[in-house]
């Protein structure tokens, strides 16, 4: 019996090699390696043999099984990773795109208003959350018998003060402790703004929230007046809301400046409230008491101070009417900014 095993190990590779789907790889399994295959003709023409012609066709046989079973099952591999790899790739589909990720509403309302004060010559500084009774309240001339002390309008925590015996931390009601803790580190002349968070305990509707953004003004210097003060906001207001806006400044109550005013603003960017008066913020000049609670010496500084809501600004600039939309992370919403 005469067998030419390197040429069936030629002939085994090539078939394998040439085998395009699992369907035809599983062909060339059976020519070879199935019940009626080659190998078993092989195998079954040793009953015949001589006993040198059966060494080397039982060795012949054997090794060409391995050679058959290994090409084999490399080759389903690569066809199976092949498959997967064009099952995944569809060219008829459309292409998904991934969105471009932009800063939220409030966070450029935030970023734009600060801009227009560092133009001017403001310093941005940043203050705490958690914050003591003393830089909330007392250092800004707001008494003990004040209704915004009371924990229906603040947010106490469970964590006395470690400055003051018997009373307790807090999450700041307003970004104007700020200003205590800037004059307690640096002497005039000054000018910064505080953004940040502010929290109050109030029921959530369309224009309440218990969690809001306000910037806090502070300018500190000899001889600063209330024309200064007129003369810094109305270059704001005009910068951010446009040359056409009007403005009123309407006396007002604040504990910690004096005199104090609210600042109004006409204009006909305001989607269906143009013609009509919107309040924006307040200010005033700081309160000698502010002055004495942060060791400045008596009378020999004046300056001046404002804040102002940036939700507030940020839907009456837009034309939001709903202060909640701003946290519903909502798509639809989102993208429009």
């Amino acid at each position: 019996m005469s067998l030419d095993i390197e040429k069936l190990k030629a002939d085994v590779s090539m078939d394998v090699a040439q085998a395009a789907t699992l369907e035809v790889l599983e062909a060339m399994r059976l020519k070879y390696l199935g019940k009626k295959g080659l190998l078993q003709e092989l195998y079954a023409g040793l009953a015949s043999a001589s006993p040198e012609e059966k060494k080397l066709i039982g060795k012949g046989a054997n090794e060409l099984k391995v050679l058959a079973e290994n090409l084999i099952e490399e080759r389903k591999k690569t066809l199976s990773t092949s498959k997967k790899r064009g099952a995944a790739i569809d060219v008829t589909i459309p292409g998904v795109a991934n969105d471009a990720g932009t800063k939220h509403l409030i966070n450029q309302t935030l970023e734009e208003i600060c801009d227009v004060f560092e133009r001017m010559g403001f310093v941005i500084q940043r203050g705490p959350e958690i914050e003591s009774e003393f830089n909330n309240f007392t250092a800004l001339n707001i008494p003990l018998d004040h209704p915004s002390r009371d924990s229906f309008d603040t947010f106490y925590l469970d964590q006395e003060d470690p400055t003051a015996k018997g009373r307790y931390l807090l999450l700041r009601s307003h970004t104007s402790p700020g200003q205590m803790r800037v004059m307690q580190k640096h002497k005039p002349p000054m000018a910064v703004i505080i953004p940040g968070k502010v929290y109050r305990p109030d029921a959530v509707d369309a224009s309440h929230s218990f969690m809001f953004h306000q910037i806090e003004g502070l300018l500190v210097d000899k001889n600063v007046t209330f024309a200064d003060l007129k003369g810094l906001l109305t270059a704001f207001c005009k910068k951010f809301f446009g040359d056409d806006v009007k403005m009123r400044f309407r006396p007002h109550y604040f504990p910690f400046t004096e005199p104090s005013a609210e600042v109004d603003i006409q204009s006909n960017i305001f989607k269906g409230r143009a013609g009509k008066w919107l309040e924006i913020l307040g200010c005033g000049m700081v309160h000698p008491k502010v002055f004495e609670h942060a060791g400045y010496p008596p009378g020999e500084y004046t300056g001046l101070a404002f804040g102002l809501g940036v939700e507030r600004i940020a839907m009456l600039k837009h034309g939001i009417g709903d202060i909640r939309t701003f946290a519903e992370n909502d798509m639809r919403f989102l993208k429009q900014f």
